[in-house]
């Protein structure tokens, strides 16, 4: 497949901060691929760098084909971005709004009738095109502001953490929107800091402190770290459990899930070493097994030591 972008040696510099750190990467068009990480993380200077909304410290990266250092407007004429904040206008009506855009993106009357039932259709917002947006829930504004964002079709789309602040409801139907633009052929990219959400990507990229520190599908990211040395202690004392083993020198990290004690132990028996001192200290019941690594136990295991 052709590429949408590519990124070779990105490096974003504030004074003597780096904020993003030589990374490189490519996105294949129509993929939806996320980038993840804490906040500082420098996903988000990493999408202004891919819109053209600032410019790169030193390498180079290719938007629809186009340097975002060199050609930044041919970059945000074939782009669309919603960023983090709230960027629609509260005091103008849904109606205004879309025709506000459908204007700066220079859509004649025909196209934007079409986009407008479109956008209306998407962010269910049938019977409310009259309301003043700033009244509208927050889930309601994220799909109307995404609405906007793509009224001309833009061939890669730029989600900047575009489900911050909602409930987990108006998260999925978010997504499913986002899976809808894509099946329409466009390249999604968003940035979350939310690991669930790393499931609905096609691909994601991880950053730590300004760089890459795993990238690939989903389900190729738990199969490379598989082998972690990851334990699930079910038992009916889990903070007993707890308090036990995460003083023990072989315990790398450990956590309670629900009624359960997760545990990396980097020993060279850790299901024996486990149970040696849970008996030891008069734990009776117990099941160990060997745990299957969510993509927030990778995350937290590649950042410990960075």
């Amino acid at each position: 497949m052709a590429l949408a972008i590519k990124a070779v040696n990105l490096t974003k510099k504030f004074g003597s901060f780096t904020a993003v750190d030589s990374i490189s990467f490519e996105i294949e068009e129509g993929r939806v691929i996320g980038f993840i990480g804490a906040n500082g993380a420098g996903k988000s200077t990493t999408i202004k760098m891919l819109c053209g909304l600032t410019k790169p410290t030193s390498g180079e990266a290719l938007v629809a084909g186009f340097d975002v250092a060199n050609h930044p407007e041919q970059v945000r004429q074939n782009i669309g971005y919603m960023s983090q904040r709230f960027s629609l206008y509260g005091d103008l009506t849904v109606k205004e709004n879309i025709e506000f855009y459908g204007g700066v993106y220079g859509l004649g009357n025909s196209e934007l009738r079409q986009r407008f039932e479109w956008v209306v259709e998407v962010a269910d917002l049938k019977g409310r095109e009259n309301l003043l947006t700033r009244d509208l829930p927050l889930g309601w504004r994220q799909r109307l502001a995404l609405g906007c964002a793509v009224l001309h079709h833009p061939k890669i789309v730029f989600l900047d953490e575009p489900t911050s602040g909602v409930d987990p409801v108006v998260r999925d139907k978010f997504w499913n929107l986002i899976g809808r633009l894509s099946q329409e052929g466009a390249t999604i990219v968003v940035t979350t800091h939310h690991l669930e959400e790393a499931e609905f990507c096609e691909s994601i990229i991880m950053m730590h402190l300004g760089r890459i520190v795993v990238s690939g599908s989903p389900e190729g990211i738990r199969k490379q770290f598989a082998d972690l040395p990851l334990f699930e202690i079910e038992t009916s004392k889990p903070v007993e459990v707890f308090n036990l083993l995460e003083s023990e020198p072989w315990i790398s990290d450990a956590a309670i899930f629900g009624g359960n004690v997760h545990v990396y132990a980097e020993t060279g028996d850790p299901a024996s070493v486990i149970e040696q001192v849970l008996n030891k200290n008069g734990i009776a019941k117990y099941t160990i097994t060997k745990a299957a690594p969510t993509l927030e136990d990778i995350f937290i295991n590649v950042t410990r030591n960075v």
